[in-house]
């Protein structure tokens, strides 16, 4: 079986596809820990509920599968995405099958320019009968945050998601409040429009752990599209498609206890920190990747690692994870963006280069 993902997000051109993984998919060799406690669901029963999700959420979204592994990855590992993809790829479609097929809450925020913090976070209003002010949440109290155009928001707007991502919670009147467990943003942005827009800053860039881009689907996957809609697909009525929940908050929860239980061979983390030193001197990047980015390189490995039937992390499973954890870390000097440089292959010329432990 093929022990790595790719999505349409670019996995490391040798590693095979994180989207069309050969055989049965996620299904791997038996794992054999006895540290599990007695009663708990067995780890591949845990698996096959991630893998049902996939096949939920592709009656209703043609070839994105490997942005829904990307997806499950972030929700694995506590973390947050970045989507890149013109407009129609079905982002949103994809994200509220998502949250339907794993039985969590989702809202939806278009950022736009008169976006206010409060919008996002929620404010206090007057309570003419209490006579008091009283706190009406905003929609960024949900499981998964869908931030549509992100970039279209001023920073003041883009910085009120700042605390919900790193502490999650969000401070209003100075008082904190807890947001409900899972919870990541899943924020949305155009590769190719720029008027208009506030590019993110560096360090709210570095809080995404993985940064994925939904490419355009192939001939036959758009084929599918179209017959879809032929026979009838409504997009906005996710039952009558068919989707179902298969899995639920608790069971994401058991799964993340279980990738916490997946080791990581000295080794193996010596060579994510080498990967992650290169970044820092390779000579097209003005910007190298921190601390926190070799960190997301681990913690995603260990997911898809988990995700692949074993116990712990292998030199390949750091290949096939670096440069969606890594690309948006990472800043091009002007002279290489001149000379057509991108960021992928400067990435892929770094694992050509690292040695990798045997």
């Amino acid at each position: 079986m093929s022990e790595h993902p790719q999505h349409a997000a670019g996995m490391t051109a040798q590693q095979p596809p994180l989207d069309e993984p050969a055989g049965s998919g996620w299904s791997g060799t038996r794992d054999s820990r006895a540290d599990i406690p007695a009663g708990a669901p067995s780890d591949e029963r845990l698996r096959q509920a991630l893998l049902d999700v996939r096949a939920e959420v592709a009656k209703s979204v043609v070839g994105q599968d490997g942005t829904v592994t990307g997806l499950l990855i972030a929700l694995l590992s506590h973390g947050h995405v970045l989507l890149e993809g013109v407009p129609g790829v079905a982002k949103t479609l994809l994200i509220r099958t998502l949250s339907a097929a794993l039985s969590l809450d989702t809202k939806r925020v278009q950022f736009t320019p008169d976006l206010m913090p409060g919008d996002v976070t929620g404010s206090l209003i007057y309570d003419s009968h209490t006579a008091e002010f009283v706190f009406r949440e905003g929609p960024v109290f949900t499981n998964i945050l869908l931030a549509d155009e992100i970039n279209r928001t001023p920073p003041k707007t883009q910085a009120s998601l700042l605390e919900a991502m790193e502490e999650r919670q969000v401070s209003v009147d100075g008082k904190p409040r807890r947001l409900p467990e899972p919870f990541i943003v899943a924020a949305t942005q155009n590769p190719i429009e720029y008027e208009g827009t506030y590019p993110l800053p560096e360090a709210q860039l570095d809080r995404f752990l993985l940064k994925l881009t939904m490419e355009l689907p192939d001939r036959e996957a758009e084929i599918e599209i179209i017959r879809r809609h032929s026979l009838g697909f409504d997009p906005r009525n996710l039952k009558a498609a068919g989707v179902r929940p298969v899995a639920s908050a608790e069971d994401l929860a058991q799964a993340r206890a279980a990738v916490s239980r997946v080791s990581i061979a000295p080794e193996v983390l010596g060579y994510i920190v080498d990967l992650v030193r290169a970044t820092r001197s390779a000579p097209s990047f003005q910007l190298g990747v921190s601390p926190r980015g070799a960190t997301a390189l681990l913690n995603t490995s260990k997911a898809w690692a988990w995700l692949n039937g074993r116990s712990f992390v292998t030199p390949d499973d750091v290949k096939a994870l670096t440069l969606p954890a890594l690309r948006h870390r990472v800043g091009l000097r002007p002279e290489a963006e001149m000379d057509g440089v991108r960021i992928d292959d400067v990435l892929h010329s770094i694992l050509a280069t690292v040695p990798v432990p045997r």
